[in-house]
């Protein structure tokens, strides 16, 4: 069963990496690089936190969840230590602060802001922008499908906390 998921999870990363061309890997790098450390997402819950005062301590908590989702997952990929893909012919696209790759940590700071940011911003978008971060990592060849659904699950219950 496990290396019948490990088969799969292979195939649909080479799959979808294969499909990677210029420009448009380009622009879904650029794109992808604004979920480095979560940045995006602090960001934008540090902006929501000094233009929204009414709803001030919200955003800051969601900040705070999106933060720690970040740590938790950095924290994961050491106990866990899968390294990331390396394919023959299907180099990574873009440069990783680590070699390990599971969970996805831009999913799962994604999947958190998602979540934690719903009520504060139109959840259609954050989800959108969210599902299009974490499957950039697979179409940049830095992540296995796997770590990208770990990582959006990890994300989801974290950014739960701040709701």
């Amino acid at each position: 069963m496990v290396s019948a998921l490990a088969r799969a999870d292979l195939r649909l990363f080479t799959v979808v990496r294969s499909a990677a061309r210029p420009p448009v890997s380009d622009l879904v790098g650029r794109f992808s690089s604004l979920g480095e450390h979560a940045a995006l997402w602090l960001a934008m819950g540090a902006l929501g936190a000094l233009v929204d005062r009414p709803r001030r301590a919200r955003w800051r908590r969601g900040a705070m969840v999106v933060a720690a989702t970040y740590a938790a997952n950095t924290a994961i990929k050491a106990v866990f230590r899968r390294p990331r893909p390396v394919l023959d012919g299907l180099p990574a696209l873009v440069p990783t602060p680590s070699a390990l790759s599971f969970p996805s940590a831009h999913a799962s700071s994604s999947f958190a802001a998602a979540r934690a940011y719903a009520g504060l911003l139109p959840v259609g978008p954050l989800y959108a922008t969210a599902a299009a971060m974490a499957a950039s990592r697979v179409y940049l060849g830095v992540h296995y499908p796997s770590d990208i659904a770990a990582g959006a699950l990890l994300g989801l219950a974290m950014g739960s906390v701040a709701r």
